[in-house]
């Protein structure tokens, strides 16, 4: 009976110590300085939406582009930030209200499905993670955020956001998906337009 309650307790402590060692890397690992000059090569939900289609048995390629910040639609990037993070300006990565409202729908529907992410938290999802929705991907992407806000500026960040993030089924980038909804450039884009683009 020791035994097995001994086999049960290093077996705890293996699991936390992998847990915590691929948590970890995180605070070191990927060079996020970089994207102050560079732009992101393939990001981690440029990958999961190929081998979506790859497991489906769908031959397709994702569509992207890419369009300086001063390029894109003032009505865009205003419609963006109120839809989906009006703090962003200026908070640290983090609006800790919209985080407690929606820990608050999840504990009422005993649901993790989280919520309440900022742009800064969405960047660092879609870069460097998956869709999964889980304690530990949090905590990761919560380490991602706070070196991304440390290390770009909020202009950088809101530039990479709009080219890296995915506005329909394989559109990547504010570029493409204004050119297959309305045949335009992201810069041409109206106040309606880009409102209905951001809801």
């Amino acid at each position: 009976m020791r035994d097995w309650k001994k086999i049960i307790l290093w077996s705890v402590i293996a699991v936390f110590a992998f847990l915590a060692g691929d948590v970890s890397r995180y605070f070191f690992y990927p060079d996020v300085a970089g994207l102050a000059k560079n732009r992101p090569g393939k990001t981690a939900f440029m990958e999961y939406r190929e081998d979506t289609w790859k497991a489906k048995g769908i031959r397709r390629k994702i569509s992207t582009s890419w369009v300086p910040l001063l390029q894109v639609s003032p009505y865009l990037i205003k419609a963006v930030i109120i839809a989906e993070d009006d703090k962003f300006w200026s908070h640290e990565g983090f609006d800790f209200d919209a985080m407690q409202k929606a820990l608050e729908k999840d504990i009422k529907k005993k649901k993790f499905k989280a919520g309440g992410s900022t742009i800064s938290q969405q960047l660092a999802k879609n870069l460097y993670l998956t869709p999964a929705k889980n304690p530990v991907r949090k905590i990761k992407e919560a380490i991602l955020t706070w070196r991304i806000e440390r290390q770009l500026s909020k202009k950088r960040i809101m530039e990479l956001y709009l080219n890296v993030a995915e506005w329909g089924d394989g559109l990547f980038g504010v570029g493409t998906a204004a050119r297959k909804y309305y045949g335009k450039s992201a810069g041409a884009l109206g106040a309606r337009e880009a409102a209905t683009l951001a809801a």
